[in-house]
């Protein structure tokens, strides 16, 4: 199983302060600006999960899973987002994320989640 996690977010401090905290628990983190990165990089299929961003230029968090599944690579993805509605997180579910977190989340609830995502994989 695969202990590294790409995180996608297009705020620079956000990517930093997850990835220190994942690599802190034991993890391996890389680190993506935008979905079109992910999509782009040749690695990103043997991740070990994906916390993607809801709310980003370019690609949404959305429209990345979509294309996620369009393309059969079967990564976990958390989701995450400062700006919830319920309509993204019915479609977020719906296109297979294994969990929903709201910004900002503790780092424990973070943590589970991605455990829970691995362990399922």
């Amino acid at each position: 199983m695969s202990r590294w996690v790409c995180i996608v977010d297009d705020d620079a401090s956000v990517r930093k302060s997850l990835a220190n905290l994942l690599r802190s628990a034991g993890f391996g983190t890389v680190l993506f600006a935008s979905g079109e990165e992910l999509l782009a990089s040749e690695p990103a299929p043997m991740a070990g999960c994906v916390l993607l961003d809801l709310k980003m230029p370019g690609l949404t968090g959305l429209e990345v899973q979509r294309e996620l599944a369009q393309r059969g690579w079967r990564l976990p993805v958390i989701c995450m987002s400062a700006h919830w509605d319920d309509l993204a997180v019915q479609m977020s579910l719906r296109l297979g994320a294994r969990a929903c977190l709201g910004k900002p989340f503790s780092e424990e609830a973070l943590l589970k989640v991605v455990e829970e995502a691995l362990a399922n994989r």
